[in-house]
C-alpha cells in the first residue's frame, strides 16, 4: 500500500478559474503536478481551495455543506462548492465577506482583511465538513497564511493531531493588513511570538511563525530574505527559522508555452529549426509598424508597469542608447506614471520604440517568439516567470542578478546578467548581448541553451514532494 499524503492547498487565485498574477499560474499548475507524482510508494491527494470571488469562472459547481464560523456574538455563514480540474477536487468558499468585494484583491485593506481572514478560517474548517483530513496545509502568501497560524493554535487548544503547515513565500513585502480585531472577533488567540512588535498582528508573519516549513519561490530569494535589503524587517526573525527555510523554483506550463505548438504565433519552430524564428520577428515588426529588418536587435519589455520590475531602468537605458541601432516593444499596464514614461519614450523614438500599454496574452507570446531579447531589470524578483518563458522561445533574457533571475539565467550561456540597479549597468548588458547577436553561431548557441532548460512544474513538484515526505514522517 502506498503512503498517502493529503494536502490542503490554499490560494487566493488559480488558473483557469481566476488569475490576476503569477500566483494564479502557480496555484493552477503546482497542485496538478504534485498529484501526477503519485506512484506505488506514495499517493499525493492534493486538493485546491479558493475563495468564490464573484469574478470566478467555474463550471459544474456542486454545492456542498453550508456551515458557519462564530464571529463575535453572531455567526458568519460559509457556503462550500466543489468541482474538479483534470480529476483534482477543487473547493470554493463563499460567504458575505467574499462577496463584499467583486475583485480578487481590493484597494480597501479592511475588505481584504475580512475576506481573507474569513476564507483562511473557513478553508481550515472545510475538511471536517467533507470527512477528509489533511496531513499538510499548504498556504500561499499573506492571503492564506493565517490558516497556518490558526491550524497551530487550534491544535494546541484541542490537543489534536499534528497537521504540518507550509507557507510558500511569493512576495514578502506584501504581509497583509492588521487583523488584530478580526482575530479577536473570530476567537483566535494571539500567541506569544518572537516576531517584531509591528509584525505580531499581520497575516504573513503569523503564518511564517507558525509554519513547519517556509518555502521561498527560488533558492536565490530564500537567501535574500535573510538580508536587511530584502527581508522587509523580518530578516532577523527568518534567521531564527533558517533551518525550516528553503527555496524551490517555480515552474512554467511547458505544454502551453511551447514554440513548436503555440497557435498564437505565426510560425512554429523548435531548437532544431530555430532559423524559422526570423519569420516571427518580421511578423512582429510588421504588426508594430517597425522596419522589417532581421538584423536590427529587437528588444522587449513584457511586464507589469511597476518600479519593482525596474521598468523605469529599462526606459532610461533605452533613452541613453539613442545612437545605437535597435528596436523595442513595451507591453504591459500598471503605474500611470510609468505608462506615461513609456508613451513619452515612443514619442521620442517613433521609428524605434512601440508602447502597447495593455494586457495582451496573445501579443506577449508573439513577442517571446519574435523579439531577440527580453529585458528584466527588476529591483527584486522572488522568482520571475517571463525569463523562463522567453528562454523557451529562444528570446534571450537580459536580467538583473536578483532572486530567481540569477538562479535561472547564466551569463553568456543562456542570457546576460548585470549587478547594479542602474540604467547604465543595464545598457552595458544590452550592448554585450548585441555584440553576441552579431555572431550568429554564438547567438544561436545561447538561444538553444536557453531552450534546452527544464523549467517544467514536474521538477518543482519533486522538491515539494521531498518536503511533504520529511514533514509527515
Amino acid at each position: 500500500m502506498p503512503k498517502t499524503i493529503n494536502v490542503l492547498f490554499l490560494a487566493a487565485e488559480a488558473d483557469p478559474f481566476v488569475k490576476v498574477g503569477g500566483l494564479g499560474d502557480v496555484a493552477g499548475s503546482l497542485p496538478q503536478a504534485l498529484r501526477a507524482l503519485s506512484n506505488d510508494e506514495v499517493k499525493l491527494d492534493v486538493r485546491l481551495v479558493l475563495p468564490y470571488h464573484p469574478v470566478v469562472k467555474a463550471e459544474n459547481l456542486r454545492p456542498l455543506e453550508v456551515f458557519s464560523l462564530p464571529r463575535g456574538s453572531s455567526e458568519v455563514v460559509v457556503e462550500a462548492f466543489e468541482t474538479t480540474l483534470n480529476g483534482m477536487p477543487v473547493y470554493f468558499i463563499g460567504g458575505d465577506p467574499i462577496r463584499a468585494n467583486g475583485s480578487v484583491y481590493s484597494l480597501d485593506a479592511k475588505l481584504d482583511a475580512e475576506k481573507y481572514t474569513f476564507f483562511s478560517l473557513a478553508a481550515l474548517e472545510l475538511p471536517n465538513q467533507i470527512n477528509w483530513q489533511p496531513d499538510v496545509v499548504h498556504a500561499n502568501d499573506w492571503h492564506t497564511a493565517l490558516s497556518i497560524y490558526a491550524n497551530l493554535t487550534k491544535r494546541w487548544e484541542a490537543n489534536a493531531r499534528h497537521v504540518a503547515g507550509v507557507v510558500t513565500l511569493h512576495n514578502l513585502p506584501f504581509m497583509g493588513p492588521d487583523i488584530n480585531a478580526l482575530l479577536e472577533a473570530y476567537g483566535i488567540k494571539l500567541a506569544q511570538t518572537d516576531l517584531p512588535d509591528w509584525a505580531r498582528v499581520l497575516p504573513m508573519p503569523l503564518g511564517l511563525w507558525a509554519s513547519d516549513a517556509i518555502v521561498a519561490v527560488s533558492p536565490g530569494y530564500a537567501g535574500e530574505v535573510l538580508t536587511p535589503e530584502f527581508g522587509c524587517g523580518l530578516d532577523e526573525f527568518l534567521h531564527l527559522r533558517k533551518e525550516t527555510l528553503s527555496g524551490i523554483l517555480n515552474g512554467i506550463d511547458t505544454v502551453s508555452f511551447d514554440p513548436a505548438a503555440d497557435k498564437a504565433i505565426g510560425v512554429n519552430y523548435d531548437a532544431a529549426s530555430i532559423e524559422k524564428r526570423v519569420i516571427n520577428k518580421k511578423l512582429l515588426q510588421d504588426r508594430l509598424g517597425l522596419a522589417l529588418d532581421p538584423n536590427i536587435p529587437l528588444l522587449a519589455v513584457v511586464s507589469r508597469m511597476d518600479v519593482q520590475k525596474g521598468v523605469d531602468l529599462a526606459f532610461s537605458a533605452l533613452k541613453s542608447m539613442k545612437r545605437v541601432n535597435f528596436q523595442a516593444v513595451i507591453l504591459g499596464t500598471g503605474d500611470p506614471k510609468l505608462e506615461e514614461s513609456a508613451r513619452a519614450l515612443q514619442e521620442l523614438f517613433p521609428d524605434k520604440i512601440k508602447a502597447e500599454l495593455r494586457f495582451d496574452a496573445k501579443l506577449a507570446r508573439q513577442i517571446y517568439a519574435g523579439a531577440d531579447m527580453l529585458l528584466m531589470p527588476s529591483r527584486y524578483e522572488p522568482c520571475g516567470l517571463a525569463q523562463m518563458i522567453a528562454m523557451r522561445y529562444g528570446c534571450v533574457p537580459v536580467v538583473r542578478a536578483v532572486g530567481g533571475l540569477k538562479d535561472t539565467v547564466r551569463q553568456n550561456e543562456t542570457g546576460f546578467v548585470f549587478e547594479k540597479p542602474h540604467h547604465m549597468s543595464l545598457a552595458g548588458a544590452i550592448k554585450a548581448a548585441m555584440k553576441a547577436m552579431a555572431n550568429p553561431v554564438t547567438w544561436q548557441s545561447i538561444q538553444r541553451a536557453g531552450m534546452a532548460k527544464d523549467f517544467s512544474w514536474q521538477a518543482s513538484a519533486q522538491e515539494y514532494l521531498k518536503l511533504y515526505l520529511s514533514l509527515t514522517k
